[in-house]
C-alpha cells in the first residue's frame, strides 16, 4: 500500500530525526496522538492537582473563573494553537478593571499551558507566561491595582467596642471578641475545633492545613480569651468551638459581618465602615504604637511570614513565650481602656 517514493521519503525522515537525536516512533506516536482542547485539558489538570489544593472552594474558583473568562475565547480550541493574542483577548478586558481576578486567570491558564507541554500536546513557549513575556505587553498589576486595605477601628476605640459587644448574646459576639482577643483572621477562628486547644494550657494550636502561611500556628490565649472559652457550650454533635446553625457545622463568614452590622458598623454603617478582620490592624497599631514589645515579635503574633530569608534561616522560633506576654497585655488594654469588658457570667446572674 506505501509506493516507494512514500517509503523512501519517510526513512529519510526517520534518519534526519535520529540524527537530531529524535526517536522516530516516539515522534510518530506523537504526530498520531490526538490533541486536547483547552477544556479538556483544564479538566484533566484539575484533577490531578485539586487533591492538594487547601479546600474544596479553591478548587471552585478554579472552574469559575476559566468557564468565565478563558472558555469563551479558547475553550474549544487544542491547546497547540493557542497564541498570544488569545491570551490577551481573555485578558485585556479586564486587566485594568478586575485586576485581581485577571492576574488569577493569568496565572491558572499558564499552568495549564504548561501542563500540556508537559504532556507533549503542544511546545514548551508558553504564551501566557508572565515573566519575560506578558510583562511586555501588559501593565504590572501593581501599577494598575489599588489596593484596598480592610477598614479597621482605631485601636483606642476597640476597648468601648468589646465591652458592648460583651453585652451582645449568641455565638456571634463571642466568636468576635476571640477574634479580637487573639489577633487572629475570621476563617482561623470560626474554624476552631475543641481539639486544638489546651485550655490547660492556654493555648490554641492551629494546624498549617487552616492557616493562610501553610504553617502550624500556636496561640497563646489570655485569661480573657480563655473566660470566653469556658463560657461557650460543648455540643457533642459539632466538634466546632464556634457551631452554626446547621448541625456539625461552623459559624459562617457572615456571622461575624452581621454581629457589627447590628451594632452600627460595616459597609455603610453609622458608626464606621469597619469588617472583623480589620482588628489585626487595630492589634497591629497598637503594638506599634502603644507597647514595647519588638517587631518580629508582633509580626509571629500575626503569623507573618519572614520577608528576608536570611533573617528566615536564623529565627525558627516562633516567639512563644514573648507573645504570651503580649497577647496578656493586648487583653488587659482592652479590659481597662474605655471600659473593662463585662464578665459574661456575672452578668447573666445579675439578670
Amino acid at each position: 500500500d506505501i509506493g516507494l517514493a512514500d517509503a523512501r521519503e519517510s526513512a529519510r525522515k526517520a534518519r534526519v530525526e535520529a540524527r537530531a537525536g529524535i526517536d522516530p516512533i516516539e515522534s510518530r506516536r506523537a504526530e498520531t496522538r490526538r490533541i486536547p482542547t483547552f477544556v479538556e485539558c483544564a479538566a484533566r489538570y484539575i484533577r490531578s492537582h485539586r487533591h492538594g489544593w487547601r479546600n474544596r472552594k479553591h478548587a471552585r474558583q478554579w472552574v469559575s473563573t476559566l468557564k468565565t473568562y478563558a472558555r469563551p475565547v479558547i475553550g474549544s480550541k487544542k491547546v497547540d494553537n493557542i497564541t498570544t493574542d488569545d491570551i490577551l483577548t481573555i485578558l485585556t478586558p479586564i486587566w485594568t478593571t478586575k485586576t485581581e481576578t485577571a492576574k488569577r486567570v493569568q496565572g491558572r491558564v499558564e499552568n495549564i499551558l504548561d501542563y500540556a507541554a508537559v504532556h507533549k500536546f503542544r511546545d514548551p513557549v508558553n504564551p501566557a507566561r508572565w515573566r519575560g513575556h506578558l510583562d511586555q505587553l501588559l501593565p504590572r498589576p501593581t501599577k494598575v491595582r489599588r489596593v484596598v486595605n480592610h477598614p479597621a477601628m482605631p485601636y483606642s476605640a476597640t476597648p468601648g467596642f468589646l465591652a458592648e459587644l460583651s453585652t451582645r448574646e449568641g455565638i456571634a459576639p463571642r466568636a468576635l471578641a476571640f477574634l479580637i482577643l487573639t489577633a487572629t483572621r475570621t476563617g482561623e477562628a470560626i474554624g476552631a475545633t475543641w481539639d486544638e486547644i489546651d485550655l490547660d494550657a492556654k493555648v490554641w494550636i492551629i494546624p498549617a492545613r487552616r492557616m493562610k502561611t501553610q504553617r502550624e500556628h500556636r496561640v497563646p490565649l489570655s485569661a480573657q480569651a480563655v473566660e470566653i472559652l469556658h463560657d461557650i457550650p460543648h455540643y457533642s454533635d459539632n466538634a466546632h468551638v464556634f457551631p452554626g446553625s446547621r448541625q456539625g457545622r461552623r459559624l459562617s463568614n457572615l456571622g461575624l459581618l452581621q454581629a457589627m452590622r447590628g451594632m452600627g458598623y460595616g459597609v455603610g454603617g453609622d458608626r464606621g465602615d469597619y469588617v472583623p478582620h480589620g482588628f489585626r490592624s487595630s492589634f497591629r497599631d497598637w503594638a506599634g504604637e502603644v507597647s514595647s514589645f519588638p517587631h518580629e515579635v508582633c509580626e509571629a503574633a500575626l503569623a507573618h511570614v519572614i520577608g528576608n530569608k536570611t533573617v528566615a534561616a536564623y529565627q525558627r522560633g516562633d516567639l512563644f513565650e514573648k507573645r504570651r506576654k503580649m497577647m496578656s497585655a493586648w487583653a488587659n488594654y482592652l479590659d481597662h481602656k474605655g471600659g473593662a469588658v463585662t464578665n459574661l457570667r456575672r452578668l447573666r446572674a445579675q439578670r
